[in-house]
């Protein structure tokens, strides 16, 4: 049997892309797999992240990656009805991979808070006959996710190191970090609009663009 395991990375990001990984395995690899005792990529350093990804990649039968860009997140949260919002563009992106992949199972870590609804979604984009395991916290509890998630992040870090290169220091692109708040700000001060890389439709940016207008106004 061919399992897969579908994970994400940047979903909550407020610069860079939206990343989407799937890893298929032979159901007789699983082992191997596991005894790398592979872990939710957020529990991990980048070194030990990047380790564990050549590792995987050498184990896999397949891997696929889906990006989503700034522009392409930003147009489904400000145009999707309701439920045809980012929950929609990942699960077209994860059946993007599953079709790619072709298990017989796949494993996917839900981002809908209705795990069985995300599900739903990646199978009205499958032709052929999935069995799709929806479920939240599976990058925790299964380690083919687990892997997907590690490919996810190594995948997106190299975007986001990319930005850096263009456009400085930006930090992680998540409105938590102090350095990317701060390269908003500035970029905003300095230029009175944001870069390509940057969601617009978060409320983070919306929040800064309103303060620099208002500030302009007075």
């Amino acid at each position: 049997m061919l399992l897969a395991g579908v994970d994400d990375a940047g979903r909550g990001a407020v610069i860079g892309p939206l990343v989407i990984a799937g890893v298929l395995l032979d159901e007789r690899d699983l082992p191997e797999l596991e005894a790398l005792k592979v872990k939710d990529s957020k529990l991990l350093s980048p070194l030990r992240r990047e380790w564990f990804a050549e590792e995987i990649e050498k184990i896999a039968l397949k891997y696929h990656v889906v990006k989503f860009s700034p522009a392409e997140i930003d147009r489904v949260v400000i145009q999707g009805r309701k439920y045809h919002r980012l929950n929609r563009l990942e699960a077209c992106g994860m059946a993007e991979v599953i079709l790619n992949l072709k298990p017989d199972v796949a494993f996917v870590d839900a981002s809908d808070v209705i795990a069985d609804r995300f599900g739903e979604h990646i199978l009205e984009r499958l032709a052929s006959k999935v069995d799709v395991v929806s479920e939240h916290k599976a990058d925790r509890n299964y380690p083919i996710v687990s892997a997907a998630s590690i490919l996810a992040k190594v995948r997106r870090d190299a975007e986001v190191a990319k930005l850096r290169n263009d456009y400085g220091d930006l930090g992680s692109g998540y409105a938590s970090d102090y350095r990317t708040k701060t390269f908003l700000e500035r970029w905003m001060r300095e230029h009175g609009s944001y870069p390509e890389c940057v969601r617009k439709s978060w409320e983070t940016a919306k929040r800064i663009e309103t303060k620099y207008f208002q500030t302009r106004i007075l």
